[in-house]
């Protein structure tokens, strides 16, 4: 593997500014790396995610890689001390936003299947480098698993070069409280929704999250609060909403998760309504993914034979990884968590390395990370 092109690959995506929805700059540039690498099919699908195929001299399983090519964007306020679209390299790392979550994964993987002898291989790799994935965690991804039909699917987000077998899911829930509106000058005359939602939000506050033994407790997030009329001009608000980012543990459904908040009984009497959000999100083709915002988690057990493959295929690479879970939300949601696909993580970086002020790298496991592809590729599809 030609671990210098590897890295001036790396440079090129990341210099390219890639917001949700802004993909397109980006998947040409992947697309045309992929083709010049030689992969015997390259397409852009109807939401805009480059796909790249690899077959193998016989026929046998497909092994579908995953990276998305969004990106956060760059906090109003904050400071940075490298230039975040440079893409500089010092001796030891790679700065520049999107360099760990996730373009270096994504620059991994397409030098990774491009390195094999294909003669060895029995099966088929394919390459997804889909868009939307921090709006949408497996949207675009579904597209691309509906057309390609993979057997085993690896995500590449950060697992500090370890193997996740499970992921905490997430679920956005939409409050709305609804009062009587009056003239503030009155306000005995009205019902203030604002007050009522702080009844709602108070007794959410006290529920007990559940804990799981991988992926920790489930968690239950305060995002946003809003009233109407707003602004309010001498006006008791008759509607406020609020947003809650709800970590899921296994097992949990939608209805589980909403009955928890509206069986509540102190809220017996309160005039609210909790419900998953639903939202449609317009990609850089013009299509719109219609997301509804519940998105599962997952788990395979550890002697599950994928996840046995993946960890000799690595432990062959030179490396020695364990095992874990995914702590925030991934594309796996949709592979396993939906489709029941069986799915494992393994990526550079941790997890709280993503969406921070001088985003970097570090070169050698960006280096590790490709051979570690290879080496999962190789346990998977080697025919021997």
């Amino acid at each position: 593997m030609d671990i210098e092109a590897l890295i001036e690959f790396t440079q090129r995506i990341v210099r390219q500014p890639s917001l949700s929805g802004e993909e397109g700059a980006v998947t040409r540039l992947v697309v045309d790396e992929m083709n010049a690498l030689g992969f015997d099919k390259v397409w852009v699908d109807k939401y805009g995610s480059a796909v790249g195929m690899m077959r193998g001299a016989q026929a046998g399983k497909t092994l579908l890689f995953d990276a998305h090519t969004d990106t956060v964007g760059i906090a109003p306020g904050s400071v940075w001390t490298r230039a975040p679209f440079l893409a500089e390299v010092t001796d030891s790392h790679m700065y520049g936003r999107g360099v760990m979550d996730m373009k270096g994964s994504l620059a991994a993987m397409v030098h990774a299947a491009a390195s094999l002898d294909r003669i060895k291989l029995a099966g088929t790799v394919v390459i997804s480098a889909s868009v939307l994935e921090e709006v949408y965690e497996g949207g675009a991804l579904k597209a691309v698993m509906d057309e390609t039909k993979p057997d085993y699917v690896v995500i590449g987000e950060a697992t500090q070069l370890n193997v996740a077998r499970g992921g905490r899911g997430r679920a956005e829930i939409h409050l709305e409280a609804i009062g009587k509106p009056s003239h503030s000058s009155s306000p005995q005359f009205g019902i203030n929704a604002i007050h009522l939602m702080t009844k709602v939000i108070a007794e959410i506050e006290k529920i007990q999250v559940k804990e799981h033994p991988l992926m920790g407790p489930g968690i239950c997030a305060l995002t946003d609060i809003i009233s109407e009329p707003y602004p309010a001009y001498s006006v008791i608000p008759a509607k406020c909403n609020a947003t809650y980012d709800r970590r899921l543990l296994p097992g949990e459904t939608p209805e589980g998760v909403l009955n928890e908040i509206t069986s509540l009984p102190a809220l017996k009497d309160v005039n609210f309504t909790a419900r998953i959000a639903q939202s449609g999100h317009v990609t850089y083709t013009g299509e719109t993914l219609t997301a509804n915002k519940f998105f599962p988690a997952w788990e395979l057990d550890e002697n599950n034979e994928f996840v046995q493959m993946a960890l000799n295929g690595l432990r062959a690479s030179g490396l020695d990884p364990k095992l874990g879970a995914y702590r925030f939300c991934t594309n796996a949601a949709y592979s396993i968590g939906t489709a029941g696909v069986p799915t494992i993580g393994f990526g550079p970086g941790a997890e709280g390395d993503a969406h921070v002020v001088d985003e970097q790298l570090s070169l050698d496991e960006l280096a590790k990370t490709a051979r570690g592809y290879a080496g999962i590729i190789e346990a998977v599809l080697g025919s021997g």
